[in-house]
């Protein structure tokens, strides 16, 4: 029986991930709020905004109808930006199969709330956490839209969801191992769009390797430091959710993270970076939400603050820099 999805999110990842759950043989259709991007994707087979060049399989199709996205799915995959997830799954969430997985494929964490995705979600549809999952991991959308190798984490609290989930979306070229701490995933995928910034901007100021490497250390061990506090095994974060996605964003000028983050470090403004990444860097939203979660359990994130006050406290790299590198000497652990 062919399995039945939903994508909510007709973007490059949204579109990228609708192209493996085709190839592993699902019937997909997508949401999106353009109708030309929909007109696109049903009569040429391709995303030429998002994803130009690729050509899609017939089996996906798409629709500005979220009711008609909804109907029949066993699984929803929610591909929007985190920040606008709550309002929007408040209008779809009662056109969804009550008994459908609900997959958040955002990595963020809300502003205002300091709450995870999967905790909008719960809170949202009014669903229990054996119908709540995750995906996360090094999972860049054109690689994958090109069919190159790439593995990922899918976790739920209940095992047996999580393997459904990996039946629902394994192929020859991409690899999705379970888990169960959906905390560390989400908080993994989180925290490394902002230490992707972080590496940007030394990149962009011309650090070297040197600082990009103790940067991506000392922010694996920020992560780290948040998920113990709220519960998430450790093993977690140096798997793919983890350490995986973390190299990548921090390495790949396919980064939108570390794009933007290149930019402020060359001496470009937010604003003017903005306007030129065009598209959705979670971390320079979520950096601030991810430093109100650290601050409410008392953990220390000083990588995560020094983005902050780059980003949106108007202190130029330079200084930031200056600062996080005259903290006091302490051991590393």
């Amino acid at each position: 029986m062919t399995t039945r999805c939903a994508v909510y999110g007709t973007g490059s990842w949204g579109t990228a991930f609708a192209m493996v759950l085709a190839d592993a043989g699902a019937e997909v259709t997508m949401w999106g709020r353009r109708p030309e991007v929909a007109e696109a994707v049903n009569t040429t087979h391709t995303n030429p905004d998002y994803l130009p060049g690729i050509e899609l399989p017939a089996s996906i199709r798409a629709t500005t109808d979220p009711a008609e996205a909804a109907r029949d799915a066993e699984f929803v995959f929610l591909v929007v930006p985190s920040q606008t997830l709550r309002g929007n799954l408040a209008e779809w969430a009662p056109l969804m199969p009550p008994d459908s997985v609900l997959v958040s494929l955002m990595k963020g964490v809300e502003l205002g709330t300091a709450k995870r995705m999967s905790e909008v979600i719960e809170e949202v549809a009014k669903a229990g956490p054996e119908r709540v999952a995750v995906l996360s991991g090094p999972n860049l959308a054109k690689p994958i839209a090109a069919r190159l190798p790439a593995a990922s984490v899918v976790a739920c609290r209940d095992e047996a969801v999580a393997r459904r989930l990996q039946a629902a979306c394994h192929t020859a070229y991409f690899r999705p191992y379970t888990n169960t701490d959906v905390v560390g995933c989400e908080l993994g995928g989180a925290v490394k769009n902002v230490i992707g910034l972080a590496v940007g901007i030394a990149d962009g100021m011309g650090l070297g390797d040197n600082a990009k490497g103790s940067l991506i250390t000392r922010g694996l061990a920020e992560t780290t430091r948040l998920g113990l506090v709220l519960g998430a095994d450790p093993l977690t974060f140096s798997g793919l959710a983890g350490l995986g996605d973390l190299v990548t964003t921090c390495s790949s000028p396919l980064s939108r993270n570390h794009t933007f983050g290149t930019n402020l470090g060359r001496g470009m403004s937010v604003e003017e970076t903005i306007v030129a990444t065009k598209q959705t860097a979670e971390g320079v939203k979520s950096c601030e939400s991810v430093a109100d979660l650290a601050r409410r359990h008392g953990v220390d994130m000083p990588i995560t603050e020094t983005v902050v006050d780059i980003v949106h406290n108007g202190k130029s790299p330079a200084v930031a820099v200056k600062e996080l590198l005259s903290r006091s000497a302490k051991s590393e652990r």
